[in-house]
């Protein structure tokens, strides 16, 4: 009896496994893509987030925000020299008085804007809002080189402004609640005319809030938006006298005028009224103040003044006429217009000079 052959598998199942190897390298050529793809957009978002011009100036408002006053200044490019402040054209004097914790205001709702290429810069434009006042600054980044393979960033322009201030009627000012004294930031220092502005570097952007709050002088805020980098923005505060001190000049002068009632003659020495009379006078006269000036002041070049006020004193005397020897007793009200200059002193101290025409 002959034998019948097997069927030969082999090469079925040969193909088989060639088929499956192809599915396989199929899947891993996908996940490969997949792969590839997940850590290029993982790559993309890391770098918006971090290493990005547009996130390299956000850490920097973050830190603003957050009041990190000293660390903004570690920003790359945010701190400059006299030599830069005055190739910008602002003063290289600018104090830097302001760039503290203490002076910064709230910044919130911070949102990029836009971020624009520009050959070797990238412009970014940012909103937010300063304190209540909402704002919109753009800033100016540029490659600083890498680290391992990760760029780096910094202002092309420095995010410092100057705000040049004059506050009038006070050498001391308040800025966002923080005290400055016009002596400390003035480059001639204790020399400091009290009238001359004085330049203050402050960060953009930034909300300044200018106020007068002492003994003698106050003001309500002046609110002063820094959203322009290296730009110069004046702004003039004047002052207004307190009540405490139109209170102390007015009893100065009713001191003054009371003290020169007491001098018994016509025309009392150094003082702004007397009588004048062509006979000759039997007793020496007396005076008495009837009505003192109501005191104001304004405010003139450092100091203050009370403009011309009407006020009046009284005499009594006796006159013996040089013609038939008669003598008439004298009541008189004389009016007569009183001034004042007044000017604060170095240590503080007032110092209050009464004027006026002799008789009115």
């Amino acid at each position: 009896m002959s034998e019948v052959a097997e069927p030969v598998a082999a090469p079925a199942a040969a193909s088989r496994s060639r088929a499956r190897l192809g599915v396989d390298l199929g899947l891993l050529a996908l996940v490969g893509v997949l792969l590839v793809a997940a850590l290029g957009a993982g790559a993309a978002v890391v770098y918006h987030d971090f290493y990005s011009p547009r996130a390299f100036v956000l850490r920097y408002l973050d830190l603003l925000s957050e009041r990190h006053a000293a660390d903004a200044l570690g920003v790359a490019g945010v701190t400059v020299d006299s030599a830069e402040l005055e190739a910008a054209g602002l003063p290289g004097t600018s104090s830097a008085a302001l760039l503290r914790r203490d002076a910064l205001a709230p910044l919130t709702d911070v949102e990029v804007v836009s971020e624009e290429p520009l050959g070797d810069t990238t412009r970014i434009t940012v909103s937010y809002r300063a304190g209540s006042v909402p704002g919109t600054t753009t800033f100016s980044v540029e490659r600083a080189g890498t680290i391992g393979v990760a760029p780096t960033w910094r202002f092309a322009t420095s995010p410092l402004a100057v705000i040049d201030l004059t506050v009038r009627g006070s050498m001391s000012f308040d800025v966002n609640g923080f005290t400055v004294d016009k002596r400390q930031v003035s480059p001639d220092g204790a020399d400091a005319d009290p009238l001359a502005s004085v330049p203050l570097l402050v960060f953009s952007p930034g909300i300044y809030s200018v106020s007068v709050d002492t003994q003698i002088a106050a003001t309500p805020g002046v609110a002063v938006l820094s959203d322009s980098p290296l730009t110069q923005t004046p702004v003039i505060v004047q002052a207004t006298a307190t009540d405490e001190f139109v209170s102390l000049v007015q009893n100065s002068v009713d001191e003054f005028l009371t003290s020169c009632a007491t001098q018994d003659v016509l025309q009392p020495t150094g003082c702004p009224f007397g009588y004048l009379v062509q006979d000759r006078i039997v007793s020496p006269p007396t005076w008495s103040i009837v009505q003192q000036p109501a005191v104001r002041l304004e405010p003139d070049g450092a100091g203050w003044s009370m403009p011309p006020t009407d006020a009046t004193a009284h005499i009594e005397v006796d006159i013996r006429s040089l013609f038939d020897g008669s003598v008439r007793h004298v009541r008189e009200d004389v009016p007569f217009i009183v001034t004042a200059q007044i000017s604060v002193l170095p240590d503080g101290k007032v110092n209050i000079a009464v004027s006026g025409p002799d008789t009115r």
